[in-house]
């Protein structure tokens, strides 16, 4: 297992206060570096401006809640006027906090023009890359040619964080998919998979896991762009991500990510994280990375291990059990199977995490 629990709202709120307590316990210390001095709570107005790519998302909406019960003024990327109007479903029936207060704001832009971005980001000292390709079709599915319009606007973004002057800093949406497929024949391969692997894209392109390859291909771009332009950025790669009624309104990315759940199942790499825990977690990388924060992190809550969270996983996607288990729900039937370990995310937010003995 990898992190513990759940997170509900009132169990962020209360979070958020025993950290506002902190922090005020540690401005009596009276040290600028004293481990209890709180970076959101003493930034400047401009330092808190963010933008967050896809900011109506299943994922996307989690971490602007977030980031409103931070303190930040948040700034989205709509595509359309109708993500502009949903925005405003979502304001009045009060699924958006904080924007009573106006520090939620929407701005168009396109991800296929670096100038339109970069226009969008001025101002802004942070961006939340969480946008990927959705099919507009409404299709449960993911093809080659997504996966190649989800590195372009991957690149589209990096390139427009490089050029505009007031961002300094990136945290991108990756996947635990672009670190678990590779070819178990290779007498090197380890069997623990943490922050340091990396899929195999021959292998991707082979099985035809496109969704895997979009995200494998968008991260190292991303990587490749940040470290010609010097820019700082960190990538998080969650599991499945879950959460209330994940599949209807995350269903490409769900159906997606499933696709060769039979072989992480059996291998043990089957993982799944709340959409909650995940959004606190890039908030928590994102004002770190003035620190600690660097590089790539696993992000995960439970590995399916057992025949019963087997069973729960496959009634909430409303699919057949055996499409994921291949006909055995019983993970003991497997000889080859490998170790996920989350060990840098825990260590980063280790006062506010558990974590379990595998970890």
């Amino acid at each position: 297992m990898g992190i513990i629990g759940q997170y509900e709202t009132q169990q962020l709120e209360i979070e958020e206060f025993r950290r506002m307590l902190l922090s005020c316990a540690g401005m009596r210390r009276g040290k600028e570096g004293d481990e209890f001095r709180d970076p959101a709570r003493h930034a400047t107005a401009e330092e808190k401006v963010v933008c967050v790519t896809s900011g109506i998302s299943f994922l996307g909406i989690a971490i602007v809640n977030r980031l409103l019960l931070r303190g930040y003024s948040v700034r989205l990327i709509v595509t359309n006027e109708e993500d502009r109007d949903k925005l405003r479903e979502m304001e009045m029936s009060g699924e958006m906090r904080g924007t009573n207060n106006n520090n939620i704001s929407a701005v168009m832009g396109d991800l296929s023009d670096v100038q339109s971005i970069s226009e969008a980001f001025d101002g802004c000292r942070g961006v939340f890359h969480t946008a990927g390709f959705i099919d507009p079709a409404g299709l449960a599915g993911y093809s080659k040619w997504m996966a190649e319009i989800e590195v372009k606007g991957t690149e589209n973004v990096m390139e427009a964080c490089a050029r505009t002057s007031s961002v300094r800093s990136c945290v991108l949406t990756s996947s635990l998919l672009a670190c678990i497929w590779r070819d178990k024949s290779r007498s090197d391969l380890s069997t623990l998979v943490n922050h340091d692997c990396w899929s195999d894209e021959p292998f991707c392109i082979e099985k035809k896991l496109w969704y895997a390859l979009g995200k494998l291909r968008a991260e190292k771009a991303a990587w490749r762009i940040a470290e010609h332009d010097e820019f700082k950025l960190v990538t998080l790669c969650p599991g499945l991500i879950t959460g209330p009624e994940f599949s209807h309104r995350n269903s490409t990315p769900t159906f997606a990510y499933l696709k060769g759940a039979r072989e992480m199942y059996g291998d043990g790499l089957l993982a799944t994280v709340d959409v909650n825990r995940l959004a606190e977690a890039h908030v928590y990388v994102f004002e770190a990375m003035n620190k600690t924060a660097s590089g790539r992190y696993i992000c995960f809550d439970q590995v399916i291990q057992r025949e019963e969270e087997l069973l729960k996983l496959a009634g909430d996607t409303g699919m057949q059990t055996d499409v994921l288990s291949g006909g055995n729900a019983s993970s003991d039937s497997f000889s080859f199977r490998f170790k996920l370990s989350n060990t840098k995310l825990c260590g980063l937010m280790s006062r506010t995490l558990q974590c379990s003995d595998d970890c």
